[in-house]
């Protein structure tokens, strides 16, 4: 089995969170958010060491928790840049030259496992590259404008057939080689995951099956839901 080295990106402002403590240093049951996604990639067998990237204000707070909570194989904490891919560029700079696989993860989705990780690792063993997500259960419709900045009275475009639609998830998994050519050939376009990146080299990327607690902390209410599933996994 081929070793995997991962990024866990935790350089985002958080602006939406509206918390003075950045989002990865939120205590979710007593613990940092970030310490539970190290912990579980510290103890994966398939996981050969562990690059975390940090912003200015957070760095050295993230630095004393690795050690307080005795985190293995962090390999460096290093500083990301202004947008995502700025930091998993950085990320991919400081990790191991002889990994064949590069593991990239969300610091603020604590919720994964060892079952999940095996899972994405193996499929992109086999592909070249793999993601984890869920099918969507929601209905969707496309409205006029984008994401949260859609205010006021919206009006419906359309209303999107959920049969083939998955939310997508981290941790994503790469071929080493295939992600340094799509950063390099478009590691300037503003994504909000790597795998866009590789599917315009066109590269088929795998997905497999994650989970609906494994959510990302972007809001106070995500905050609410995360205290409860932490709670129920003790």
């Amino acid at each position: 089995m081929s070793y995997a080295s991962a990024i866990v990106l935790a350089a985002g402002e958080g602006v939406r969170s509206k918390s003075n403590i950045s989002k990865p240093l939120i205590e979710v049951n007593s613990k940092p958010v970030i310490i539970y996604c190290l912990n579980t990639l510290s103890k994966h067998p398939f996981i050969r060491d562990i690059v975390v990237v940090a912003n200015p204000g957070n760095l050295k707070d993230i630095i004393s928790k690795i050690k307080e909570y005795q985190i293995r194989k962090i390999k460096d904490v290093v500083l990301g840049g202004r947008l995502r891919q700025h930091s998993v560029i950085n990320g991919l700079k400081a990790i191991n030259p002889k990994t064949e696989l590069v593991l990239i993860h969300d610091g603020v989705r604590p919720f994964i496992d060892q079952a999940m990780v095996s899972s994405v690792i193996k499929a992109a063993k086999m592909c070249g590259a793999a993601i984890v997500g869920v099918p969507v259960k929601a209905t969707i419709k496309e409205v006029q404008g984008s994401g949260f900045r859609v205010q006021g009275s919206s009006i419906v475009k359309k209303t999107l057939k959920r049969d083939n639609l998955w939310e997508v998830q981290t941790p994503q998994v790469f071929r080493k080689d295939l992600i340094l050519e799509a950063y390099k050939k478009f590691g300037n376009k503003e994504v909000t995951d790597d795998a866009a990146l590789v599917e315009k080299l066109g590269t088929k990327v795998k997905i497999v099956m994650g989970s609906y607690f494994n959510i990302k902390i972007t809001t106070p209410e995500d905050l609410v839901l995360a205290e409860a599933i932490a709670k129920a996994q003790v």
